[in-house]
């Protein structure tokens, strides 16, 4: 038996309190006030960025199946996220420690801070293909939101709402910086050569969604290589860049329809599809009804 083994053996197992408060977004607490360490293991899929927060004693992140380990320590957080692979959690709680961490999908995340959807800093050369950590100190406003969540004791109907209240205050509080702080600039809304060409490509394929370029035209008439291209834009837009023009086509063929100034196949026409039964099955895909179904439900 290996030490890893053998430690894993002695750690009494137990799981987070999840509380889910949106589509892509979770929080997750928990209070070790036992004598004995926790183990705490969840599946994450590569989509999301981990912001973890130990509130009280020390927690330890095991990565690897046991070859590295990152300590986090009392009234500290780490931020982590790695596009390449999945980064499930595999955390070690020392006894009397406290922990809450936050889920949320990228996706998600550029949402809450521009309609554009934001910047990352992941897009550079040396960063693309690593994991990303980050770690920080939990500043006294921080502290005070985050003993408020993992000390919740309002009514359980209210829990949804004060969760994301707080998590919404609690991302707000992290990624503020006052002008005279010694702390590097926020990594994700940074503003790149390669991230201005990414967003070019988003305004060409919206401006062209009737009759878009290719994947190859679409880099070269932005000046990047394919493989950039692709890497970058799931990165900004947390999507291909087909499967974000199709829920894009697929939002405005919504509200065209909505209008009601055009018919099915004149929509279908508006948005790319030569063929309205090609237009038909698209929409039922991504909205589980057909255009027509979809219009008689508005009446």
């Amino acid at each position: 038996m290996n030490n890893s083994e053998s430690l894993q053996k002695n750690i009494a197992q137990s799981s987070f309190n999840e509380s889910k408060i949106d589509d892509g977004f979770l929080v997750l607490t928990y209070k070790n006030d036992e004598s004995v360490s926790q183990s705490i293991v969840k599946e994450i899929n590569s989509d999301y960025i981990q912001f973890h927060f130990c509130v009280k004693g020390c927690c330890k992140f095991i990565f690897n199946e046991g070859r590295y380990t990152l300590n986090i320590l009392e009234e500290n957080s780490l931020l982590l996220y790695n596009p390449q692979r999945d980064l499930p959690i595999n955390l070690q709680i020392d006894p009397n420690s406290w922990i809450v961490s936050i889920l949320i999908s990228i996706k998600k995340f550029h949402g809450l801070f521009s309609n554009e959807a934001g910047y990352i800093s992941f897009l550079s050369d040396d960063n693309k293909d690593k994991k990303y950590y980050k770690d920080g100190v939990i500043s006294p406003s921080m502290a005070i939101v985050l003993n408020q969540v993992i000390n919740y004791n309002l009514n359980q109907s209210i829990k949804n709402l004060y969760f994301k209240g707080k998590a919404y205050e609690l991302l707000s509080l992290y990624f503020n910086r006052s002008e005279d702080a010694d702390i590097e600039q926020c990594p994700f809304l940074v503003d790149e050569t390669n991230v201005i060409k990414i967003r070019k490509a988003k305004d060409i394929i919206i401006n062209r969604m009737a009759e878009p370029p290719s994947l190859q035209e679409l880099a070269d008439e932005i000046g990047l290589n394919l493989k950039k291209l692709k890497e970058g834009f799931k990165q900004i837009y947390g999507d291909s860049v087909f499967s974000f023009l199709f829920d894009y086509k697929m939002e405005v063929a919504r509200k065209l329809l909505e209008a009601g100034n055009d018919n099915v196949n004149e929509v279908g026409l508006k948005v790319g599809y030569s063929t309205s039964s090609h237009f038909i099955a698209a929409f039922k895909k991504k909205y589980g009804t057909t255009p027509k179904k979809y219009i008689m439900s508005l009446n």
